[in-house]
């Protein structure tokens, strides 16, 4: 279909572009900006006044719960959470049930993603058979079935050994490695950040320093083998200050932090609310203000989801016996809005765009987050002034839990587009 949208907004990270023009769109893909191409006939023309036209967003960590998993998620039910939230590009963990250890089990998912005609999913392929941190997975057949890059998930491995010989294999083939830096034992069935808070709370803490000791133990591996590493949702200043000096010191790095760090802090725990139940786990005010210097002035490259549907029975428990995990994928988008809306001027809506688009993409290694000519036309139309509140009963996403429930929100997205094909359209009820 030739698809005209007029009079939008068009906010596009990899050229600078931010101004009111036209988009035209043929067999999939963006032909030209402004002004049609030489014979172009729409089918359809869509107004965009007031709306703002971006990228469709690149989420670094969304968890479809499929295989495995299904009575707290299903392939269908995310991906159309996806749509409803602008996210056309997704990467999935690999703590699936079974793993993704095996070529056949990544084929097997991205033949279902691709049935469902929604968002392009990239898998991560386990780093090591079953996430047991013991034997390495045949990282090339992952590659050759889909696998963008290798993770542990929510698995740090203990022996350094290990860690070292895996890096080294990635190294040599080129490959990526994505790890949450947490040590192994340190902060080991933690719920909290280890602060005044927790104490008070009597709830088991996970102090900084889990993160910072595994970080440093990472750095000197990635020295030794020459690993390209993505660190996953860092959530500290501490950690932030040696992410930042190993970027300085020229380490092929780059890292995330999740939406929920961007705003809140382990006070939004409350009186021991299980929706704030995440790993890792909020932490303090001034963790929280050095996250948002870092996305500020790059030390953070992107903001994820961290998309984990929880079902009832895991997460109305008490808080410590609660599962970790919160829906994401539905306020990716708005949550960077918010961002940028707090921040009183000092960072503007194209930045935050750049974090969940084109950004992402670059550490992904995928196409994606661009509006330029030629591109898939992977298109999130959203209207920037429309405020919403966040209900359970409103959301997609088979998980209903996230901290920001009762909370109103920047930005509604109005329509998704994925390859030129209206995946979703907002309809007022």
């Amino acid at each position: 279909m030739q698809l005209q949208i007029k009079n939008g907004r068009v906010i596009d990270p990899t050229s600078n572009t931010d101004a009111v023009q036209d988009v035209f769109i043929a067999d999939g893909k963006i032909v030209a900006l402004g002004s049609a191409p030489a014979g172009f006939a729409a089918e359809r023309i869509i107004d965009a006044s007031g709306l703002v036209l971006a990228p469709g967003l690149v989420d670094l960590s969304a968890r479809l719960r499929e295989p495995g998993f299904e009575y707290k998620a299903t392939l269908e039910s995310e991906l159309q959470a996806a749509m409803r939230g602008g996210v056309t590009s997704l990467v999935c963990p690999p703590d699936t049930d079974p793993v993704l250890d095996e070529s056949g089990l990544v084929e097997m998912l991205r033949q279902r993603a691709h049935t469902q005609h929604k968002a392009h999913v990239y898998p991560l392929g386990a780093l090591t058979i079953g996430l047991k941190g013991e034997s390495l997975t045949e990282m090339a057949a992952l590659t050759e079935a889909g696998c963008i890059g290798f993770s542990q998930a929510e698995h740090p491995i203990a022996d350094t050994n290990t860690l070292q010989r895996a890096l080294q294999y990635a190294s040599t083939f080129g490959y990526t490695v994505w790890l949450r830096p947490q040590d192994a034992y340190i902060g080991r069935g933690g719920v909290a950040h280890a602060g005044p808070l927790a104490s008070r709370l009597g709830l088991s803490g996970v102090p900084v320093m889990a993160e910072t000791i595994a970080l440093h133990t990472l750095f000197e591996l990635m020295r030794a083998t020459g690993a390209k590493v993505h660190v996953c949702r860092i959530s500290s200043a501490a950690g932030l200050e040696l992410i930042r000096q190993a970027k300085k010191e020229g380490l092929p790095l780059s890292c995330d932090v999740s939406a929920h760090h961007v705003h809140m802090t382990d006070a939004d725990i409350g009186f021991f609310d299980s929706n704030a139940r995440i790993d890792p786990p909020l932490r303090s005010q001034r963790d929280r203000d050095a996250i948002k210097a870092a996305l500020q002035d790059g030390t953070i490259d992107a903001i994820c989801s961290d998309h984990t549907p929880v079902d009832d029975d895991e997460k109305l428990l008490p808080f410590a016996e609660a599962s970790a995990g919160a829906t994401g994928l539905e306020l990716l988008l708005s949550l960077a809005l918010k961002w940028a809306e707090d921040s009183r001027g000092e960072v503007s809506i194209a930045t935050a765009i750049r974090k969940i688009t084109s950004d992402a993409a670059k550490v992904a290694g995928i196409a994606g987050g661009s509006l330029q000519v030629g591109a898939d036309a992977d298109i999130c139309v959203f209207d920037p002034d429309t405020r919403w509140k966040v209900q359970a009963s409103s959301l997609l996403s088979q998980g209903k839990h996230t901290p920001f429930l009762g909370y109103e929100l920047p930005g509604q997205v109005r329509m998704t587009m994925v390859a030129g094909r209206i995946a979703y359209e907002y309809a007022e009820r």
